[in-house]
């Protein structure tokens, strides 16, 4: 019976990698089709649902680094410019790898995929008033896009807790500000596209929800 299990666990890790490698990046912008309702991640002003096989390595008022064993996420929630509704026009970009814009009934947002300098992958995810940024080898691009996406659909905002926030001035305590409208990461303190130093810290661990 352990053999049998073992088995079947080795194929469904097969199968189900093989599937999301598959996938087109525009097939996987798809998964953006409904926000997500659920939440398993609480912070101050918004929750979030976090997949499996990830976890939360560093956490500020509005920025996470989170890890999946592999691959570091940068996290930034812009509730400023969610509290006052900002709108947005992006325009997309023929000289990227991908670039494309996501509407979504009142949900907007945009989609780049560059090349660094040590021949990786930066992939930039904005929606729903958060971005999201990793760096990732090729074969990786597909499972982090919808890692990104997962997490970017399911942020739930706390209206009354960011009023209190804002009127209070928390924001200006021990944050930098972080222009997730922006699409030049050059400028960016908190990811470096032209170095590699992350270690992985723990074998991933697929997520069947990444493909619902």
């Amino acid at each position: 019976m352990k053999k049998i299990l073992i088995i079947i666990s080795l194929i469904f890790l097969i199968t189900g990698c093989s599937n999301i490698n598959d996938l087109t990046y525009d097939e996987i912008i798809q998964n953006f089709g409904t926000i997500s309702s659920r939440t398993n991640t609480y912070r101050t002003g918004y929750k979030y649902y976090l997949p499996r096989g990830m976890q939360v390595n560093d956490s500020t008022l509005f920025n996470e680094i989170l890890e999946d064993g592999k691959n570091t996420y940068y996290l930034y929630v812009d509730a400023v410019s969610y509290l006052n509704q900002v709108d947005y026009k992006y325009e997309e970009n023929s000289e990227n790898i991908y670039s494309t814009s996501i509407s979504n009934g009142e949900y907007f947002g945009y989609v780049e995929i560059n090349l660094t300098e040590n021949d990786k992958y930066l992939v930039e995810i904005m929606y729903n008033y958060a971005k999201i940024e990793v760096i990732v080898d090729e074969g990786d691009i597909n499972r982090a896009m919808l890692s990104a996406i997962s997490i970017l659909k399911s942020i739930v905002y706390n209206d009354s807790i960011i009023t209190n926030l804002l009127e209070d001035n928390v924001l200006d305590f021990a944050e930098k500000e972080f222009d997730i409208f922006n699409n030049n990461s050059n400028d960016d303190d908190y990811i470096d596209v032209g170095t590699d130093d992350f270690q992985p810290i723990e074998e991933e661990i697929p997520d069947s929800d990444l493909l619902n």
